[in-house]
């Protein structure tokens, strides 16, 4: 009877929890999309035992069996094969400290407080959500204990999303970045030029809204052959497996940018899902590299080619073609429009020069509810008293405040800070891009994007996992990650925008 190889063994057991991850996924997509308010209990209970089985396999006694055999053989250290064995000693040392009941439990809860969340963002009641995040915090904790940390409890958080990351790490990259921003900001804020925000919140109708936006993603490269875009209340992107990547949105008639930038954002995530080494499907090396690399993967394309003038050169008649509203509106004064910086209140609607500012609060937040320094009931004062000492506003409801984000409700405590890694690592991407790739504006005035997405998926997406993210930002940089590619960025698109110098 044959029988499979250790390392062949060990690359089965891991695509079968890959598969139950998956049939999780699509239970997540549904219930954000189409699932009636009242399933949320009984989605809690599948969800539950979904991840109880996929906690199981995981750390199956044989897995560890397996692994101790196949690092004991010789491998090339560099290898596809060394950097999944990598990969798999990482989760599972991680996953047999936690155990089964915990697992369970947050599944259960968090399924719940997902709804919760909906409808506190609904009325504005934080007070709804507060008791499941009270819970959601406790389970987090508790989590991280078993996990075990050095420097504070966050980092056994963050290490899920970042592997390797560490909260002190993200403090001085994030005071580096403070820095440098701030000065950019106030230079811009204090411009005598000032774009037409009105253009943006003219009449866009929805169903054109959403058939200018997809065909945006479909240009960019999204496969809807293989994926699809839907309606929710946060935007977010799925992917399933090889052949399905789910993509959603949210529409506002007044507001052209929530929806088209959010749908390029989520189709950034989208390229990168559909562009992984198929055929490895369920090895570690097949899926992504960290949820920064991800997250660098939208941004570019939201931003860094969304917001660009050569993208604006192609689409812009489409843009007047497609809604009368903009029709006297020049190509000059909508880029600028949509390039307005401006402190607001909503992170996924902000600029990009005061993003990052956002991410900065919720990980001082995040620090301190991990730490015990803050308490859940607390947490709608100190999130608008840091938002006040940060923006120079006080938003006026719990909806524009604490509840705007739906990640503490399905427990992605530590992810926030993989949104600013991801800015700083699409810059420096783009530019070793730009400088391989020296005609790639003139492509895009074109519509052709296929030069900038095939040098992506060389350089990033096909390598899926086989680098941790630091390694390869250097492999394809040439420098690990820095702060001043993005801060040039800024200045290089903002500064002749606002005629500042």
């Amino acid at each position: 009877m044959n029988t499979l190889s250790p390392y062949a063994d060990l690359m089965y057991r891991s695509r079968q929890v890959a598969l139950l991850g998956s049939c999780s996924s699509v239970l997540g997509w549904d219930q954000q999309t189409y699932m009636p308010k009242g399933g949320a209990a009984f989605r809690g209970e599948q969800l539950a035992l979904l991840a109880t089985l996929a906690h199981k396999q995981a750390t199956d006694a044989r897995v560890g069996e397996l692994l101790g055999q196949v690092e004991a053989e010789p491998r090339p250290a560099d290898s596809v094969e060394a950097s999944n064995v990598r990969e798999l000693r990482h989760a599972y040392d991680r996953a047999v400290k936690i155990p089964p009941r915990l697992v369970e439990e947050l599944a259960r809860v968090t399924a719940q407080a997902n709804e919760a969340w909906i409808e506190a963002r609904a009325k504005s009641d934080f007070s709804r959500f507060a008791p499941f995040l009270e819970q959601i915090v406790a389970l987090k904790r508790e989590e991280a204990a078993f996990v075990g940390w050095q420097e504070h409890p966050y980092d056994a958080l963050l290490d899920e999303y970042e592997p390797g990351a560490k909260s002190s790490q993200i403090r001085s990259l994030f005071a580096e970045l403070s820095a440098g921003l701030v000065p950019i900001i106030r230079q811009i804020r204090g411009a005598t030029k000032t774009p037409d925000a009105t253009i943006l919140q003219r009449d866009f109708p929805t169903d054109r809204q959403h058939l200018f936006a997809e065909s945006a993603a479909a240009a960019i490269g999204f496969d809807f052959h293989t994926g699809r875009l839907d309606t929710t209340t946060h935007p977010f992107c799925s992917g399933f497996g090889p052949g399905d990547c789910r993509i959603t949105t949210r529409y506002n008639p007044k507001a052209f940018n929530e929806a088209f930038f959010g749908v390029l954002h989520e189709a950034g995530h989208g390229l990168y899902e559909q562009n992984l080494p198929a055929n490895r499907y369920g090895e570690p090396t097949a899926q992504a590299c960290s949820l920064g690399i991800h997250e660098s993967q939208s941004r570019l394309w939201e931003n860094l080619v969304g917001r660009s003038r050569p993208f604006w050169d192609h689409f812009f008649p489409r843009l007047q073609q497609t809604f009368p509203s903009v029709r006297d509106v020049s190509a000059d004064a909508f880029h600028f429009t949509i390039n307005e910086v401006r402190p607001s209140f909503i992170r996924v609607e902000a600029d990009e020069a005061t993003y990052n500012l956002h991410i900065i609060l919720r990980f001082e937040i995040e620090l301190a509810l991990m730490s015990g320094d803050l308490l859940v009931a607390d947490l709608p004062a100190a999130w608008n008293e840091k938002f006040r000492a940060m923006f120079d506003l006080t938003p006026p409801s719990d909806r524009e405040g604490c509840l705007q984000d739906i990640h503490w409700s399905f427990g992605g405590i530590g992810y926030f800070p993989t949104y600013t890694l991801g800015n700083l690592f699409a810059a420096q991407f783009m530019h070793a891009a730009r400088n391989q790739l020296p005609d790639v504006d003139a492509a895009m005035r074109q519509g052709d994007f296929r030069g900038l997405r095939e040098w992506l998926i060389a350089n990033i997406h096909h390598h899926g996992r086989h680098y941790r993210a630091g390694a390869l930002c250097e492999r394809v940089t040439g420098t690990p990650l820095r702060v001043q590619p993005f801060l040039d960025q800024l200045k290089a698109k903002f500064f002749p925008l606002y005629e500042v110098s």
